[in-house]
């Protein structure tokens, strides 16, 4: 349905301005290899293949006995010829209608058929007695039945972390060839900005948003240039553009982009680069700006601190995993709820509310309000798990209606 308000008219989905962007940009990082100790939070640049097969050898599953088949079904005791550990195996000689003790983990002796649980077996004066039927290869993990020598273990474009690491140390990988981390330069514009710690004087907010920014970026892994906050003039404006440029591979500002904005922002960035100013059909977060400068990728977030981390979250977010070479990254999904308090909302824009989602008394995921949803009440994100997302043109909701809601990432707290 098209919106009705002429302010509303022309605003652009977040669906559309994500495929503009993401259109655009590629990874174009340089490879490098780093120790595997120092790669957490980095992404593959080559696949990783597995120097080793793992299991290395044959080995018992489980605390048992090692045994031939036809011994173990023949019903008689099979004596004990002696016990293999894991980093100890059996070494000795193994004769006929003789079992050997056998621990998880151990190497199966040559000739083992099948490992027995001890809890299929009976100990007698006369030796070791099987209750169950023994099938062949029970009990037994191969040689390369988890990993084949050669096998890609990694994939290119996966970020490394506490999953993945762990299995390049278990099969004696040292080093492992990754990205060059994305650079970003920020800074924030605006004269009644304060560094978070400076004394404020009337009329003064501290830049909550360049300190946000700047903890995002470095969940994420970027090497950030902190430029600081730019007065609103022209001239330092254009400097810090110039030396944001050149020192990073994607830049972003906070404030400056919105309508009634001092025109020289938009004249100066349409000087330096090709930059299109967006009016978004999303609340909050209307305004945003992304293009290309001379060296780098732009991104200019609102100046209300709740748009600016949304903003982020659903556009810049993803652009950074385009260009850092993420390639299996992707935003929590969207989920179904029940909303377990009545929601304000117009039509016109994609609305994403913060949430608290919980499980009610019946069983069903439900989620409830933080209460006001300015653009300004930053307290909401501490405060909520999830975004609860309100399609373009619904309304209000009333309590007991399904709604959709998407779950923060680590980003977030989630």
């Amino acid at each position: 349905m098209t919106p009705q308000h002429p302010h509303l008219a022309g605003l652009l989905s977040l669906d559309d301005a994500l495929e503009k962007m993401l259109a655009q940009v590629s990874c174009q990082r340089i490879a490098t290899r780093i120790p595997l100790a120092s790669a957490a939070g980095h992404i593959t640049a080559a696949e990783v293949t597995s120097p080793v097969q793992v299991p290395p050898f044959d080995n018992s599953a489980m605390d048992g006995y090692a045994v031939r088949v036809e011994e173990a079904a023949s019903g008689q005791p099979l004596p004990v010829a002696g016990k293999a550990f894991a980093g100890a195996p059996f070494d000795g000689e193994w004769p006929a209608g003789h079992c050997i003790r056998i621990m998880t983990g151990a190497p199966v002796p040559p000739g083992c058929e099948a490992v027995v649980m001890q809890e299929e077996s009976e100990v007698t004066d006369q030796g070791v007695r099987f209750t169950a039927p023994v099938k062949a290869g029970q009990n037994i993990r191969r040689a390369g039945e988890d990993i084949a020598q050669g096998a890609t273990v990694l994939p290119v474009g996966r970020r490394l972390g506490a999953a993945e690491l762990p299995l390049l140390a278990s099969l004696g990988v040292t080093d492992v060839a990754v990205y060059e981390p994305l650079t970003v330069a920020v800074f924030s514009t605006g004269d009644e900005l304060q560094p978070v710690g400076t004394p404020l004087q009337p009329g003064q907010i501290y830049d909550t948003n360049r300190f946000g920014v700047r903890l995002m970026l470095e969940q994420l892994g970027c090497r950030v240039v902190d430029l600081g906050i730019i007065p609103d003039d022209p001239q330092a404006l254009r400097k810090a553009f110039q030396q944001a440029d050149a020192a990073a591979d994607l830049v972003i500002s906070s404030g400056g982009v919105s309508v009634g904005e001092a025109d020289y922002t938009k004249t100066m960035l349409e000087e330096l680069g090709e930059i299109s100013f967006w009016k978004l059909a999303i609340k909050p977060g209307k305004p945003f700006a992304f293009g290309r400068l001379s060296q780098s990728w732009f991104c200019g977030l609102p100046g209300n601190p709740v748009s600016a981390a949304l903003t982020f979250y659903q556009l810049v977010q993803p652009l950074i995993a385009r260009l850092a070479g993420h390639r299996d990254w992707q935003l929590p999904p969207m989920l179904k709820a029940v909303a377990a308090s009545g929601l304000k909302k117009q039509p016109g824009r994609l609305d994403f509310q913060r949430g608290i989602a919980f499980t009610n008394e019946q069983g069903e995921l439900a989620v409830r309000t933080t209460g006001h949803q300015g653009s300004h009440i930053f307290s909401s994100f501490s405060q909520a798990n999830c975004f609860i997302v309100l399609e373009r043109e619904r309304g209000s909701v009333a309590e007991g209606e399904t709604v959709t809601i998407q779950f923060f990432n680590a980003l977030l707290g989630g």
